[in-house]
């Protein structure tokens, strides 16, 4: 196999290491893809070649350049074939369950710990408790490790089954090429030794003749073994059969008939009382009567069952986004290094993915992060925002032929029309206004976002939908046509009217609309002295633009605690803007705002930002009015069945609130014209934080980065295939199930599970749970 068969995968990116579990998953997503020949330069990356289910039966080949992590080939399948080109990091081949892993150098300590298949060729040396706790099961073959230097100390310790064969090229004649203390607790398997292994354990092991059938499997051996290291030199020196010793495991016949070995009664009392008895290591905790050996319950008889549920919460990230991104998924397609498809996916749910969720939207998502419980950094979502700037919309699904109408062009009514038009409705867009993007484009200053992200995204929604009808001067009667011609109609109209207060000299004040309106193009001088009546974001965002606008002593006043929070208040005291609150108006005069108590502020300029009321003169008496807003219901249905309201003429909120609403609004008409009940879209409940375990990840890391930020994701209620649940269970009871197209499951034999919820325990992304048993 030439190297350019292989396909590269670097172990770093952008100089970066990238961390085990995202390495794991790109691979797997290679595999995935139908790659079978991977080399992949390592930097200390744990598990790399383990656990290559997706690939079927299909042989893989896996070559390792630079530095391998542990447990390279842990969980190896019978296809795998791995090559490390150097030295290897402890527990090479854990738990191989039929790979073949050659390495070119020497191996740490652990190769080959609790193999049940698979062979390992070491063409060095290897460390201490090599061969430990390996098994062999009848129906195949018996794990192998081959080693043509020496083992370190207790190897072979409790080894129940395989062959392993040391060679010991290299040692002195002295040296004990197993180590100290080998084969303690050896019940199985056998092991072949070139040189000194006169410190086995006599207790567990003894020497036996090399057969000639022996002789025969382990020449043949020594021969593939020498072409795989590339020593094929060392074959006539390593093939003179009376150098080799065979040693094998005591029966339970002869290990009872050793000297040194205590009767039954002297084993109750010498060991099991002293241990399991009163004062005994478990002594005052088990409740075993003495003398008796309990049940162990499987099956029907266990009190408790894991079940593996997956998918059947969402994350508290996608609960808490009004838009419902399922952010989770997102951030597995970044670890899976599907980075572009995981950007592009934002534009099925908004179509601001850059200007408000990588700038503008306060991040409910990033507040109701799990690793806050932990008091760790959340995952931010803004670099995925932003990066989906320059991502082309996606392609509309087959026209349907019908035709929708949504009101107001603004961030509500253009993802209303977004969603129809990918749906394949034929979408036209009102407005009055002669731009599209409502308050973002002529409100929200331009400190908060940058100028050409807008003009890109509001580019890329002109392109997704042509009719865009601005400059419409709409009444009772044009609401009543487009009511008729189209059929749905959205109203997305905003509010737009400001609030006023009802004292004297109002007239002497400038609304904060207006303001910032005039601010973006730079139409008004505020002076040096600035009142702002009304503390909540918007008034942050005035003292913000008439501080770069030349105000100096800005001041925001309210009758209550201020309701502004996150970034706007943080520009607004970075401004020097101070708050005042609990004051009342008593008048606005040309020196400033007169209090109730007398006091006077003075100002240059005096910015009412007490909140906005929608102009809903055009849709009566069409449609039900409450308190100034749309009448709706939770699926934002009107009195007129063919019209929905969102967004502020609904209810006051924000600008990702009103993102939402447009979406599920197009969900919602697309049940009605399918014939379907209007439901829900997700109606599954919310992960348990509790659930989740972030013991796997670094308190300190902060995640500044795609890659940073998908690893340290814990995946709320999405299994990330890690497999810790397959090496936790203590009953090798759980197994995982590759469902080809439909992905995979994990799964428990009931024969084998003792409901002990060892999987629940350390599940990080919280899928398994523990319920009780009732059997049918």
């Amino acid at each position: 196999m030439t190297h350019t068969d292989f396909i590269y995968i670097p172990g770093k990116r952008e100089e970066k290491r990238i961390p085990s579990r995202v390495l794991e998953e790109i691979i797997h997503q290679q595999i995935r893809s139908g790659h079978r020949h991977l080399e992949i330069e390592a930097f200390g990356q744990h598990g790399i070649g383990g656990r290559l289910w997706d690939a079927g039966t299909d042989p893989v080949n896996i070559r390792i350049i630079g530095h391998s992590g542990q447990r390279t080939g842990s969980l190896g399948n019978a296809n795998t074939c791995i090559e490390i080109m150097g030295p290897a990091s402890d527990d090479l081949g854990w738990l191989n369950a039929g790979a073949q892993i050659v390495v070119h150098g020497h191996a740490s300590n652990g190769v080959m710990n609790g193999a049940a298949q698979g062979r390992v060729f070491v063409g060095g040396s290897i460390g201490a408790r090599g061969m430990t706790m390996t098994k062999h099961n009848p129906r195949f073959d018996p794990p192998e490790l081959w080693v043509l230097g020496t083992a370190g100390d207790y190897f072979g310790e409790f080894m129940a089954g395989g062959i392993a064969v040391v060679c010991g090229h290299g040692s002195q004649p002295e040296e004990q090429v197993l180590g100290y203390r080998p084969l303690v607790g050896m019940v199985g398997g056998k092991v072949f030794v070139r040189g000194s292994a006169a410190g086995f354990s006599q207790k567990d092991a003894k020497q036996i003749p090399v057969t000639d059938d022996d002789w025969q499997w382990l020449e043949t051996g020594i021969s593939h073994f020498l072409k795989k290291t590339g020593r094929m030199d060392l074959l006539a020196a390593l093939t003179v059969r009376p150098e080799w010793m065979l040693l094998t495991a005591k029966s339970p016949h002869e290990k009872a008939d050793s000297p040194d070995r205590p009767d039954m009664q002297g084993f109750r009392q010498q060991v099991w009382d002293r241990e399991l008895g009163p004062g005994g290591l478990i002594g005052d905790l088990q409740e075993t009567v003495p003398g008796t050996i309990p049940v162990i319950a499987t099956g029907d008889l266990r009190r408790y069952v894991p079940v593996w549920e997956q998918g059947k919460y969402i994350s508290p990230c996608q609960a808490a986004c009004p838009t419902g991104i399922p952010v989770q998924d997102r951030w597995a397609m970044v670890r899976a290094d599907n980075v572009d498809e995981a950007i592009a996916m934002g534009l099925a749910h908004t179509p601001f993915p850059a200007t408000v969720c990588g700038y503008l939207c306060p991040s409910p998502c990033m507040a109701a992060c799990t690793r806050h419980q932990e008091g760790m950094p959340p995952v931010s979502v803004r670099n995925l925002g932003r990066a989906g700037e320059q991502v082309p919309p996606p392609e509309p699904a087959k026209k349907t032929g019908r035709k929708m109408a949504v009101i107001g062009a603004g961030p509500g009514g253009l993802s209303a029309a977004w969603h129809l038009t990918l749906n394949g409705h034929l979408v036209t867009v009102f407005d009055t206004g002669p731009v599209i993007g409502g308050k973002i484009a002529s409100v929200i200053p331009g400190s908060r976002m940058p100028e050409n992200t807008l003009k890109t995204e509001l580019a890329r929604i002109k392109a997704l939908i042509p009719d865009i009808r601005l400059k419409q001067p709409i009444d009772a009667d044009a609401f009543a046509r487009i009511r008729d011609e189209y059929d749905f109609t959205v109203v997305a109209a905003g509010a737009k009217k400001p609030k006023s207060l009802p004292v004297p000299g109002i007239e002497q004040a400038v609304f904060a609309n207006e303001f910032l309106s005039d601010a973006k193009t730079k139409k008004i001088t505020p002076g040096k002295q600035v009142v702002i009546i009304g503390a909540g974001n918007v008034g942050c965002d005035v003292a913000t633009e008439a501080h770069r606008l030349g105000a100096r002593v800005i001041t925001l006043i309210d009758v209550q605690q201020p309701a502004a929070f996150g970034k706007e208040r943080e520009d607004a005291e970075n401004c020097g803007a101070k708050f005042l609150w609990p004051v009342y108006t008593k008048e606005i005069t040309e020196q400033g705002v007169i209090l109730q108590n007398g006091d006077l502020l003075p100002a240059d300029t005096v910015v009412v930002a007490i909140g906005d009321v929608p102009d809903l003169d055009f849709i009566q008496p069409h449609l039900a009015v409450d308190n100034g807003f749309v009448t709706v219901d939770r699926f934002n249905r009107t009195s007129d069945p063919k019209v929905f309201a969102i967004g502020d003429a609904v209810a006051p909120g924000l600008i990702t609130d009103a993102i939402g609403a447009g979406k599920r609004t197009a969900q919602v008409i697309d049940q009605l014209i399918s014939g379907k009940e209007v439901r829900e879209i997700s109606a599954m409940p919310v992960m348990d934080t509790s659930r989740v375990h972030l013991a796997y990840y670094d308190p300190k890391t902060r995640p500044d980065d795609l890659s940073s930020c998908g690893e340290v994701c814990a995946s709320c209620g999405r299994c990330r295939d890690c497999g810790i649940c397959v090496a936790v269970c203590p009953e090798s009871a759980i197994f995982r199930n590759d469902m080809g197209n439909a992905g995979f499951e994990y799964r428990v034999d009931p024969e084998r599970c003792i409901g002990c919820g060892f999987c629940k325990g350390a599940c990080p992304c919280g899928i398994w749970d523990l319920i009780p048993n009732t059997p049918m």
